[in-house]
């Protein structure tokens, strides 16, 4: 079954291989046992349904909390020609009727439903007459009472549940701590052995947490290197929003508000602009987000403190989830902290002990000094092993050394003083660098001494030293207009009486080549961004023409890969990421001429040699059981395999399982040394084993007291089948 798994996602959605866990989900739910799943955000939790909804000859029901979830999700599917609905209260009344006519007609594989749609006696009916293979409840965190988000319908669907009594249940969730996890299992009475907990570590995500200082400006700072970029900025309140909208429109951004006091018709709008790349950046509250699948959103910044990790984790979640990378910023002050409090305070009993919990972790996030996933990774259970991960301000501040800014300093200092203090960073910036703007040239101030001194800097990075020197005092600047006047302070500095010393933004540190999943650093940094432009012009023609967001049609890790490789044939086009063999039907031919005019005019070649050890890699790189199984028997131990392939010891061990069930031989002696268990409660579990069918594992763990955990006894188990398969 698992190899028609495979077949799905090659050849329907286009992706070389599964990512962490999802064939192990996949197989377990295929198996026909009750899973939870705990996976982050840009995981691949759609994967783990959807795949299964094309194998099952049934219906999958998909509960989710979000109108625009399912639009999306539906949307996505209907690329891949695969039957899929949703009813909502946002279709009309024919719309309605059409879609449950199709379900009636068994037409339909996926099904999405909002659980209070479900729950109503019409849908129940309707349902009574599927035959529903999987029932599968999205955000499942809203069942538990402990979740930032517990919703009481969501706690109902345990009943719903019961009318399909042969069907098998998957529930997903990106952000449950144990506690949750545990609510949820018992809550929905699943095994302790169908639970797939997945790392909670987003390599691909910057996390800074920075003083807020000033912050309208510290956001123009941050968005000045971010020109174009697709992101989300959140706000406590909607006064606040509103506030940021207008300061971030005056001063060019494209961009829109989303809050709770906007009409529905207005937020759903604005929402369809972010998602449709018709707007850059979303200014919001946390009513914005929850199922928003838009792959390239490149930051998230949090003007003001969220209330909660949850919430945080939640949030930042909705960036890069095309595994390139991506910013997270929160700008933090006591004050905001203090907001918090308030709100807790006029709660009581339960409720106020779990919101007070809530923001002491917090608190321990965002004081922290050690590197921020440690406490991260904590808070959901996950011990983060690594001392630096490279990618937070905390590991950065180590090479984030004090420079000596002096001579930067002076040049700029100079030119301020040669155009008579009347201008801004921006202008005085286009100065240094030898700026031909005609504003420049008319008021000659291309005869300047100044006048092209500072091409060892990058625009932004003059910027960043004005905002330096305003804040130590060097400068100010004049509230109407922005213009920089050189204090005594100052003054000091250009009679080369004193020096500046500081650190410019780090956020746009370079990454490790780890820190870009699926798409090589050599693709991402060196593609062509010409022919990129071309790409993501002609992909947003397609999805308006069909009214669906561009990454419908390919994210744009793909456009990326063709504007590398530069394929000019169907056959060189298929090994593309995310081109698979329905959308290279569809689209293969509008993209090709694309890339084949643009090699033709600038004279590119095909990078045929990279396309075919790219089609060479896909061919060798087989099951993933069969590469760990062959690497294993090589020697290697399963702590070392689990962080080779980036998972947890216990789904090495299903790996290993797998490969010795497609009959090969696997060493024994090296399953022992993963299991922490003495020699004397080894031998006493493998005696039960002798007697009890190996499979069972429920009544292995029920003979033993419950004394050994079902991680332990999958260590052991597989130790038993590899010493009898010899």
């Amino acid at each position: 079954m698992i190899k028609e798994a495979r077949n799905k996602l090659n050849n329907v959605f286009g992706f070389e291989d599964f990512r962490p866990l999802q064939e192990d989900i996949i197989s377990n739910v295929m198996d026909e046992k009750d899973t939870l799943v705990i996976m982050p955000t840009g995981g691949g939790k759609s994967l783990c349904y959807q795949i299964p909804a094309l194998l099952f000859d049934g219906l999958t029901v998909v509960v989710s909390p979000l109108i625009s979830l399912m639009k999306d999700q539906v949307e996505q599917l209907q690329q891949y020609d695969i039957p899929a609905i949703y009813l909502n209260s946002s279709l009309t009344d024919q719309e309605y009727e059409h879609n449950i006519q199709r379900l009636k007609n068994k037409e339909i594989k996926l099904l999405y439903l909002a659980p209070e749609t479900l729950l109503m006696e019409r849908t129940r009916k309707l349902l009574a007459n599927q035959n529903v293979d999987l029932f599968t409840i999205d955000e499942a965190h809203c069942i538990s009472e402990w979740g930032h988000d517990f919703r009481p319908d969501y706690r109902e669907l345990t009943e719903v549940r019961k009318d399909f009594p042969g069907s098998t249940c998957l529930a997903l969730t990106a952000t449950a701590t144990p506690r949750v996890r545990q609510d949820i299992k018992d809550v929905l009475k699943f095994e302790e052995s169908d639970t797939f907990l997945a790392s909670f570590d987003r390599k691909n995500l910057f996390l800074k947490v920075a003083d807020k200082d000033d912050p309208l400006e510290q956001t123009l700072d941050f968005l000045y290197t971010r020109k174009k970029q697709s992101g989300i900025i959140y706000c406590f309140s909607r006064k606040q929003v509103e506030e940021l909208f207008v300061e971030l429109k005056k001063a060019g951004h494209s961009v829109k508000p989303y809050h709770a006091g906007l009409s529905k018709k207005l937020r759903n709008r604005n929402q369809e602009l972010f998602i449709r790349d018709d707007i850059s950046i979303i200014v919001a509250t946390i009513a914005f987000g929850m199922g928003i699948d838009k792959p390239n959103v490149r930051f998230v910044m949090h003007y003001d403190m969220p209330k909660n990790i949850e919430s945080y984790y939640q949030q930042i979640g909705r960036a890069g989830r095309d595994g390139l990378r991506s910013d997270c910023l929160l700008l933090y002050s006591r004050s905001d902290k203090q907001k918090i409090q308030y709100f807790i305070n006029q709660k009581e009993g339960k409720e106020k002990k779990v919101a007070e919990k809530h923001l002491k972790d917090l608190m321990k996030f965002l004081e922290t000094d050690e590197c921020r996933r440690v406490p991260l990774m904590k808070y959901f259970g996950e011990t983060y092993e690594k001392d630096d991960c490279g990618m937070c301000d905390n590991c950065l501040s180590v090479d984030a050394e004090v420079e000596d800014l002096t001579v930067q300093a002076q040049k700029m200092l100079s030119c301020i003083a040669r155009t008579n203090e009347e201008f801004d960073a921006y202008y005085i910036a286009d100065v240094l660098r030898g700026s031909t703007k005609e504003k420049v040239l008319s008021n000659g101030h291309d005869e300047i001494p100044t006048y092209d001194i500072g091409n060892e800097w990058a625009k932004e990075h003059w910027i960043l030293l004005a905002r330096l020197l305003v804040k130590q005092g060097y400068l100010s600047r004049e509230e109407q207009h922005g213009a920089l006047k050189i204090t005594d302070q100052g003054k000091a500095v250009l009679k080369g009486k004193e020096n500046v010393f500081g650190v410019l933004d780090r956020s746009d540190t370079v990454v490790d080549d780890e820190a870009i999943d699926r798409t090589s650093t050599d693709v991402e940094n060196n593609y062509n961004k010409d022919l990129f432009e071309q790409l993501k012009k002609k992909r947003k023609e397609l999805a308006d023409q069909q009214s669906v967001p561009p990454h419908a049609i390919f994210p744009d890790t793909t456009l990326m890969e063709m504007a590398y490789y530069f394929p000019q044939s169907k056959d060189n086009l298929i090994p593309i990421y995310g081109v698979g063999s329905v959308k290279l039907k569809k689209y293969g031919t509008d993209f090709l001429k694309i890339i084949n005019k643009y090699c033709r005019a600038n004279d590119v070649e095909e990078n045929t040699e990279l396309l075919e050890e790219k089609k060479e890699k896909q061919q060798e790189h087989g099951q993933p059981y069969e590469r760990i199984g062959k690497e294993y028997n090589a020697g290697k131990s399963i702590d070392h395999l689990a962080e080779q392939f980036g998972v947890k010891d216990v789904t090495i061990i299903k790996h290993l399982k797998k490969y010795l069930k497609e009959g090969n031989n696997i060493r024994p002696e090296g399953i022992v040394k993963a299991s922490s268990l003495s020699t004397r409660k080894r031998d006493e579990v493998l005696e039960v084993m002798d007697e009890v069918p190996t499979h069972m594992l429920r009544k292995v763990y029920t003979e033993l007291d419950k004394s050994v955990s079902y991680s332990e006894l999958r260590i052991i188990q597989l130790y038993h089948m590899a010493k009898n398969n010899k």
